[in-house]
């Protein structure tokens, strides 16, 4: 390493201490949300296989759990595959996605650190669509923290926020229906119990990577006052200084809630 690259990393390390030590002392989030994007093209802009992008993902998305535990942050929550992706992506990519969430899931339900900080981890999604031995490894994973409840880890897999929001129309429908839900009580709150996060606070930011301005049907209804954070770096790259770089942003803005 050359003294540029020494008196660079010096000073990188300098400005990530004392972007924690700002962030640590301003009220934190309580739950944020990512969208992981930009694996493909990392890999793309390195001349690696898609495999590999995706790969290197996996390994962020665990830095970056270690990160929001070491905050105290409650919630988190993350995007890996739409429903559009199932149709979008290649089989052999889905194959791949789909042994690394295997992977993924069987890692979280044996790592201590998951046990340790008492962290539930959930799915949420159009399962049925996925593969027996995704399904098993979502089970198992959800089993052995179903108790936990100091942290919530919130997977999305296979999902999209307009189909999350028909289901809940569709389930408020059947209720009116059926003569257990007046037409009059049907408001925020009632949409809000049927979405799969009804049991979840709304997020407070959302950090989607890769330089892409936009939310990609992902948590409609939940993200309708969420601050959005986009980052210019692909996920592979995200690093803790981008990370608490996002945190200390949302930090500082004043929050409106449509005033």
């Amino acid at each position: 390493m050359g003294l540029s690259e020494k008196v660079g990393e010096v000073l990188g390390a300098r400005i990530e201490a004392r972007l924690e030590e700002d962030v640590r002392k301003l009220t934190l989030p309580q739950h944020i949300a990512f969208i992981m994007d930009g694996n493909r093209r990392f890999a793309w802009s390195k001349a690696m296989n898609t495999q590999t992008g995706h790969r290197k993902g996996k390994q962020v998305l665990k830095n970056v759990m270690d990160w929001v535990l070491e905050l105290g942050i409650e919630y988190m929550t993350v995007y890996a595959l739409s429903t559009e992706n199932l149709s979008s992506r290649t089989k052999k990519e889905l194959k791949g996605l789909y042994d690394l969430y295997v992977e993924g899931l069987n890692e979280i339900a044996e790592d201590s650190k998951i046990h340790e900080n008492g962290v539930k981890v959930q799915i949420i999604g159009h399962r049925e669509l996925l593969p027996k031995r995704v399904i098993d490894a979502i089970e198992n994973a959800e089993k052995v923290t179903e108790n936990y409840d100091d942290f919530t880890f919130t997977v999305c897999l296979a999902y999209g926020g307009r189909e999350e929001i028909v289901r809940a129309i569709r389930q408020l429908a059947k209720d009116h229906a059926d003569g257990n839900l007046a037409l009059e009580d049907i408001d925020e709150t009632a949409v809000s119990k049927r979405l799969w996060t009804s049991h979840m606070p709304d997020p407070d930011l959302v950090i989607r990577t890769s330089g892409e301005e936009r939310i990609s049907n992902f948590l409609l209804w939940q993200s309708a006052y969420s601050e959005l954070y986009f980052s210019d770096v692909f996920w592979p790259s995200f690093s803790r200084r981008d990370f608490l770089k996002a945190v200390n942003d949302y930090q500082l803005r004043r929050r409106r809630f449509g005033e």
